[in-house]
């Protein structure tokens, strides 16, 4: 029989109106493990979860199923899907959160903008699989992460919790997140969908404050307004990191957001949740965000827009709604189940009755491996921005200052994004520890700048540690390192010491962008994030040169405020009265607009110095089958072993958008080595969203290489469209030809052939036929499908109740019309 979680009561869930809710202190513990098949026919492994979960969901009575649509007692996680109690079903728990887990002390990561800086997806595969490693331990199913809402202004207060600026970039570094959160069995939850890029004005700055558990925006506050966006925006900048969460990460679950979309609120937006994201072919859980996103007038819309599940608990799919609503026709009993089978299925999919008994002691986390994956992080995410020949210290160094505010502070940026870590390193523990005893290391917070200066003189070299504090729910009220709750004084500190002091590294810990007005009067200056509670031995060993500054700037960093998209304008930012946000500046976001317009940013996107210097040369594109292929040699010119990131940026002809990212490779080469890098363009690559659907403008497509978004010494053109759609281009993109009019052949691997005993096929989330009997490949007709794309899934059944997939994406086109 099934065994029901015992629950710890040691700590109730603190939650705070319009934030997800922080578990802290006591773990439900649970074993789920699933009686024979004879007994409930929806355990037997040999079918699909899909089948599993219709099984299931018929054997539920009406309470049972109105039950399954809100979230349950947490029991000290964050939330919690409701049992069933008379099928033996236990609650299934998630928790937050991007950073760490939220539930007690765990491992404090280096917050997602940092693991973006990493440009590296091997990197935030372990960041992903630390977190759900932890949280499986702690006793959950899911994690309410990653964030992957694009910075549109770099004000806004979960700057720190996303990836950046970059639709390619954010993409990339979700789906390593994704799959390694989901390797360790939790499925992971992308958040927030969709246009969601502000947590609302706080022109004050004292509802930011650290000390409250989430800030308070009051002017365009994400739980009211209403993003106006183009749906080429939407394809082009915010959307883009969702869909490869579902195309090529497969996540398990999208949550949608607080705010409302071109009208209708995100979680009750047909075209946000069954269009676009069935169009992608996403089959698995869609829960609300915590508290005020759902709304009780907008029940029918939800469950009909495709909402499964309501969190934490029912404000809106309350039973009595629920009842009202079928009562009047205006739901079905249908609609109840599919929304109920989608979250079964997720659930099976992740092995959630097959799992092993947890203990009821719970199951300790493994602290030195989280500490060792944060450090490790961290110090590929630092980005050297100056370095005037101070960096790396050396032995000669005989004496450091540390100072500052964040000298001995750990930083992280608040709300669902903070955690409690198992332990911590500051910056001047880390520099003592490395510099060692024959170094005389001293601390002050600066808070007395005349005693910092005095201390600067009397010392060879000095690091000034000055930051930010960012906060879910309210944005920051300007980028100085000025504004409250941020300590005032920080640059006035900053330049007292450097005047005092020429050998003075300023290390900026911040969530995002902030206005530098000193860096060309300090020695060296090192963009470290919140770098986590390794951050103090990670940014030690980066400053004494163990390790190459191997970051990348995921975002830009203005030389003033008024050189943002948004400003002067009300509208685009915070919003209209009528909480209208008016995305008029379209797909000109982040460093699109900086080289659209011609401004010059104090630093550009993708870039970053390093201790030894680099050389690309030696360009090359070759056509293949739905692209091309590029590639470019990397040469490591300098004396000491360093990392860089090569950038491939794509120009698309008649667009307004100069160029965008489009790939990116991290290497470490030892001196003098050379390698050559090699990236794959595709048809979405030279793509745009025109009307309904990817169009490939015909004429020359221009391809640049190098190392940041302004540093591109390798340039060429290729065309697209055709022969003869660029004059000056030797090489024309390989066509793939579309998928409307014919049908694909699936050639199965030998592995998943091995006791074949039937294939299922579904396109597009829809089954369509099941095959018996053993065979190499399958024939899959996508005739008359619309434009757009289509996944196809093949689930193969073998001896012994396993099952195996393969999945394939295609590109479909218009069917030709007949002559009239």
């Amino acid at each position: 029989m099934f065994r029901v979680r015992a629950v710890s009561m040691a700590a109730a869930v603190a939650c705070a109106v319009g934030a997800s809710s922080a578990a802290v202190g006591g773990t439900a513990w649970a074993a789920a493990p699933c009686p024979t098949a004879g007994a409930h026919p929806w355990c037997d492994t040999t079918k699909s979860p899909a089948e599993r979960a219709a099984l299931l969901t018929a054997a539920l009575t009406e309470d049972e199923a109105l039950a399954m649509l809100a979230g349950a007692s947490a029991n000290g996680h964050t939330g919690a899907i409701a049992p069933v109690p008379r099928l033996g079903i236990p609650s299934a728990y998630v928790t937050d959160g991007p950073v760490g887990v939220r539930q007690g002390p765990a491992t404090a990561l280096p917050t997602p903008i940092a693991e973006a800086a990493t440009f590296d997806p091997a990197a935030a595969r372990l960041h992903g699989s630390t977190i759900g490693e932890e949280s499986r331990r702690k006793g959950n199913d899911g994690i309410l992460a990653p964030t992957v809402n694009i910075v549109r202004h770099p004000r806004a207060g979960r700057t720190f919790e996303g990836f950046g600026e970059d639709p390619y970039l954010a993409g990339r570094t979700a789906v390593g997140w994704i799959e390694g959160a989901q390797s360790r069995g939790v499925f992971a939850s992308v958040k927030h969908y969709a246009a969601n890029n502000q947590e609302g004005s706080d022109p004050t700055g004292l509802l930011s404050s650290a000390a409250l558990p989430i800030g308070v925006g009051t002017v365009g506050s994400r739980y009211v307004q209403n993003s106006v966006v183009s749906e080429r925006a939407l394809r082009e900048i915010y959307l883009p990191a969702f869909e490869a969460s579902v195309r090529d990460a497969r996540v398990g679950s999208v949550m949608c957001a607080y705010n409302r979309v071109n009208g209708p609120y995100a979680c009750a937006s047909r075209h946000l949740l069954t269009d676009v994201l069935g169009g992608w072919g996403f089959d698995g859980l869609l829960m609300s965000d915590w508290i005020l996103a759902t709304h009780a007038n907008d029940l029918v819309a939800q469950l009909r827009a495709g909402l499964d599940l309501e969190m934490p608990s029912p404000l809106s799919y309350t039973p009595l709604l629920v009842k009202l609503a079928l009562a009047s026709g205006s739901v079905k009993r249908a609609d109840i189940d599919v929304r109920v089978a989608r979250i079964f299925q997720t659930l099976l999919r992740f092995g959630f009755f097959e799992r092993e008994p947890y203990a009821l002691t719970g199951s300790p986390i493994d602290a030195d491996a989280g500490d060792a994956a944060a450090q490790r992080i961290a110090e590929g995410s630092a980005v050297l921005l100056e370095n005037r020949g101070l960096l790396p210290l050396t032995d000669a160094t005989k004496s450091i200052a540390v100072i500052g505010p964040n000298a001995e502070t750990f930083i992280t940026g608040g709300g669902s994004g903070s955690v409690v870590p198992t332990r911590r390193v500051s910056l001047a523990a880390g520099v003592a520890t490395r510099a060692g005893s024959g170094v005389r290391t001293a601390v002050d917070d600066g808070s007395d700048v005349a005693r910092a200066v005095a201390l600067a003189r009397s010392s060879d070299v000095v690091i000034v540690a000055v930051g930010d504090y960012q906060t879910e729910g309210a944005d920051k009220a300007c980028l100085t390192l000025e504004c409250p709750p941020s300590r005032e004084g920080q640059d006035a500190l900053v330049e007292a010491v450097a005047a005092a002091q020429p050998r003075t590294v300023v290390v900026l810990q911040t969530g995002g962008p902030v206005l530098l007005p000193w860096r060309d009067r300090v020695g060296a200056l090192l963009q470290s994030w919140y770098p986590g509670q390794a951050g103090g031995t990670a940014i030690a060993r980066v400053l004494f040169g163990d390790v190459d500054p191997g970051g990348r700037l995921p975002v830009t960093f203005p030389r003033s405020e008024a050189d943002l998209p948004t400003a002067g304008s009300r509208g685009q930012y915070p919003g209209e009265p009528d909480q209208d946000v008016i995305y008029s500046e379209g797909v000109l976001v982040g460093y699109r607009w900086w080289d659209a317009k011609g401004i010059q940013p104090a630093y550009p996107f993708g870039f970053g110095r390093s201790y030894t210097t680099w050389r690309y040369r030696g360009l090359r594109v070759s056509p293949i089958a739905g692209g091309a292929r590029v590639s470019v040699e990397v040469t490591n010119t300098g004396k000491r072993t360093g990392s860089d990131v090569a950038q491939l940026y794509v120009g698309v002809p008649g667009d307004d958008v100069v160029r965008r990212l489009e790939g990116f490779r991290k290497l470490t080469l030892a001196p003098g080595k050379s390698r050559r890098v090699a990236f794959r363009i595709g048809e979405r690559a030279v793509s745009t969203w025109a009307g309904d659907g990817w169009r490939v403008p015909p004429g020359c497509v221009t391809l640049a290489v190098g190392r940041s978004s302004r540093d591109l010494p390798l340039n060429t053109v290729v065309a697209a469209g055709g022969r003869g759609a660029c004059a000056a281009a030797k090489v024309t993109l390989g066509v793939r030809p579309c998928a409307s009019r014919r049908s694909v052949s699936i050639t199965l691997p030998a592995a998943v052939r091995r006791g074949m005993r039937s294939v299922a096929v579904t396109v597009g989330g829809k089954r369509v036929r099941t095959l018996r009997g053993a065979r190499r490949s399958v024939v899959v007709s996508l005739a008359g499908r619309p434009r757009g794309t289509v996944r196809v899934t093949l689930t193969v059944r073998r001896a012994g109740g396993k099952a195996r997939t393969v999945t394939r994406t295609y590109r479909t086109c218009t069917p030709r019309r007949s002559a009239a």
